[in-house]
């Protein structure tokens, strides 16, 4: 059927069908990115008096078009070309929900993605690590309030898990088990790379074992959701959300005179696989900590800590110095 044929209802009624059909089978995170980049291209087309499904190969190209020269209304800044394939791929989803055609598959959408790579470059601008030096401004800073527990909490899990957001923001109380040696182990019932939500057990430091039961007794806390809001007169809440985090890490960050600027949700996770590949553990040994499928991600991480380690590092460590 042409697609001028195919009507808003029935649209809407398929795209229906398609969110009954795929209950449970997203992840949270999958499920924000599409929100978020259906909701801006829906706005964008309206704003231009066009339907934003269907759609067609000319509009969706000129919206990249328009994404690589229009900064971004949550930073003010240029957009990175990963978030401009990401839209691309909401629009194309949105589409394949519908069982219409996918206009991004169009010639005209990846030539104008590949201008845009060009123009932007592809290489993401990296999370500034929460390290262990970060770890010490931060516990030498943090107060005995009950937020102060939880956000050193969460800090300390969040490292020892290099957990994501959303596998932070999961974490029951049931998914904490003690050890008799007072360390702890966490079990993350799902994350990104486990979809179908087998579960992989991670260990948690006596430090943070620690930090957890005092955030948990202060909560007055003993089951459920780990990590909770908490309102300005210090009532615990309910769980907190993946966008809160990276929200408490940068005032963490900033009270302790940590550049905030680039600390992100990735922060502890960066941090902690640094730290790890600083303290010799091997890159397989990083990616199973980090519940990696590929090297790239780690290695990126780790790239300046390896530069020190490469060649032209050794030749001047030999000479005793850099040359004068």
């Amino acid at each position: 059927m042409p697609l001028d044929q195919i009507s808003p209802d029935e649209i809407a009624r398929r795209q229906a069908q398609h969110r009954e059909d795929a209950r449970g089978a997203l992840a949270p995170e999958t499920e924000r990115a599409l929100a978020k980049t259906s909701a801006a291209w829906s706005r964008w087309a309206a704003q231009r008096d066009i339907d934003p499904i269907p759609a067609y190969a000319d509009q969706v190209a000129a919206y990249v078009d328009w994404m690589v020269e229009t900064p971004s209304d949550e930073t003010g800044e240029v957009r990175k070309i990963s978030s401009i394939r990401q839209a691309v791929w909401g629009i194309a989803y949105m589409h394949r929900a519908a069982d219409l055609p996918d206009p991004t598959k169009a010639e005209k959408v990846r030539l104008r993605l590949k201008a845009a790579s060009n123009t932007l470059g592809t290489r993401a601008k990296q999370a500034a690590p929460i390290g262990e030096n970060e770890v010490q401004r931060i516990l030498a800073t943090t107060g005995k309030g009950v937020t102060d527990l939880r956000d050193l909490a969460l800090v300390l899990t969040m490292r020892d898990l290099l957990a994501r957001r959303s596998e932070v923001v999961a974490l029951l109380v049931e998914d904490i088990e003690a050890d008799k040696d007072g360390s702890a182990t966490a079990l993350i019932r799902r994350s990104k790379t486990d979809q179908a939500g087998r579960g992989e057990t991670r260990w948690l430091s006596h430090r943070t074992f620690g930090a957890l039961q005092s955030w948990l007794a202060a909560g007055g806390i003993t089951g459920g959701a780990l990590f909770r809001s908490i309102n300005k007169g210090g009532r615990v809440l309910g769980p907190l959300g993946a966008a809160d985090v990276p929200r408490i890490l940068k005032k963490i960050a900033a009270r302790a005179g940590v550049d905030a600027s680039r600390i992100s949700g990735h922060s502890c996770r960066v941090g902690m696989a640094q730290d790890l590949v600083s303290a010799g553990a091997s890159q397989p040994a990083v990616m199973q900590a980090g519940r990696w499928k590929s090297p790239m991600m780690p290695a990126r991480y780790a790239e300046k800590l390896e530069s020190k380690r490469g060649a032209v590092a050794q030749f001047y460590g030999r000479r005793g110095g850099d040359d004068a």
